[in-house]
């Protein structure tokens, strides 16, 4: 009998942790749990987007909840007795080219209704994640995210950290808020309520080093970059990086429309489809004659490449980098851009950069401006990924607990 109360009690210990996820998107939070290892069932998700849904059920098989996010109650998150809510809420409200408008945002409300129902709730999650935009940091909306989890009895560390401190040639710096509700606490307590730049606490080393100012130094930019594997690694057409004679083998795109950037087809209601050839991904070269100054340009051997924006593909401007498939002849001395062959990234290889996995897919109705959009509004699978194992690891004094349910969590 003390065997079968064992084996029951093992089984209890490994029973899945039940976690919402809002604005789910393309599903990277939900990659990004598999990545990490985490004995996790996704009870359920809400996202707005019809396209973005498209795009989850397609990969997962479960189409996320469509409704506004606002008229759910906190009865209405009791129901599905989740451990841990994992949130990713829209950016606009924060980013520098933005209004920055923040809590006073119509993009902001839905998020801070979440935030409210949490004191409401009989069941609160045990844990909370939060990833957003840098300058969120410093919104009225985070003194409110840390107010209320403060109230609610939850301890609290943060992070801002980039694809490059994980080996991806990414630079894609995000905020990311970890909470866990008491009596629950983190392996490192002694980083709560810090602001880490660093990912060395993921990894079981100690770091100290609160935010105050980022090491921007050329040692240490020099060091993340030599840490970094090629761009080449992550495309998915051959480069002609080798070719010595740049005027053979570059398509003349002079008279390509801006518009379709190539022979797109397109579906019954007129939207563009992704054809299989890498004409469609070269840059006219009057955008070129145009933006070549303001352009961000790299090569398959590069180790950095600019944050891709739901706006890539529609301006060249601001929005990520281009690749160069031709590199000068010589090495360090540049050759004009319109020698370079200068082509947009496609779409696998912004989803290989956001670190998602081979079998991840768009379906077919997905168009190709829709596909940058949505992958722009996603995460980096290769830094949330640890960040989540992070959250759900248990320190050695709750390893020697019965999984704990909910009810344990509920304040008195």
């Amino acid at each position: 009998m003390a065997d079968l109360g064992g084996s029951e009690k093992q089984e209890e210990v490994e029973q899945p942790w039940k976690v919402l996820e809002f604005y789910s998107g393309i599903g990277g939070m939900r990659y990004s749990l598999k990545k990490a290892g985490v004995n996790a069932k996704v009870v359920e998700a809400f996202d707005i987007n019809d396209k973005a849904n498209d795009v989850y059920q397609h990969n997962f098989g479960h189409r996320p909840y469509q409704g506004n996010i606002q008229s759910l109650t906190a009865a209405d998150l009791d129901s599905y007795g989740a451990h841990a809510w994992l949130l990713s809420p829209p950016c606009q409200p924060y980013t520098r080219q933005g209004l920055q408008k923040h809590s006073g945002d119509a993009r902001a409300f839905s998020f801070l209704k979440i935030l409210e129902l949490i004191p409401h709730t009989s069941q609160p999650p045990s844990m909370l994640f939060v990833e957003n935009v840098v300058g969120f940091e410093t919104s009225d909306t985070h003194t409110k995210l840390i107010e209320i989890l403060e109230k609610t009895n939850f301890v609290i560390q943060e992070f801002i950290l980039s694809p490059l401190q994980f080996g991806v040639p990414y630079s894609r710096p995000r905020y990311f808020c970890l909470a866990k509700r008491k009596p629950s606490c983190f392996q490192n307590h002694f980083l709560n309520n810090k602001l880490l730049w660093s990912p060395s606490p993921l990894f079981g080393h100690d770091d100290t080093t609160v935010a105050d100012e980022h090491d921007q130094s050329q040692e240490n930019w020099d060091r993340l970059l030599q840490s970094c594997e090629p761009v080449q690694k992550f495309l998915e057409f051959e480069s002609h990086s080798n070719q010595s004679d740049t005027e053979s083998g570059c398509l003349d795109t002079t008279h390509v429309s801006t518009e379709a950037f190539g022979d797109l087809e397109k579906n019954d209601k007129g939207n563009e489809l992704v054809g299989s050839s890498l004409d469609q991904y070269i840059v006219p070269l009057s955008l070129i004659e145009r933006w070549g100054s303001a352009m961000d340009i790299v090569y398959p051997d590069s180790k950095r490449c600019c944050c891709f924006t739901k706006s890539y593909y529609r301006y060249v401007k601001g929005t990520g980098s281009l690749l160069a498939t031709v590199q000068p002849k010589k090495k360090g001395k540049a050759s004009p851009l319109k020698e370079q062959c200068l082509r947009f990234f496609t779409p696998r290889e912004v989803a290989n950069l956001h670190s998602f996995p081979e079998d991840f897919h768009f379906p077919h109705q997905i168009s190709l401006r829709q596909r940058y959009a949505l992958l722009g509004n996603s995460l980096s699978i290769a830094v949330v990924a640890p960040l989540l194992r992070y959250l759900f690891a248990k320190p050695l004094v709750e390893q020697m607990r019965i999984f704990p349910s909910n009810d344990a969590y509920t304040q008195n």
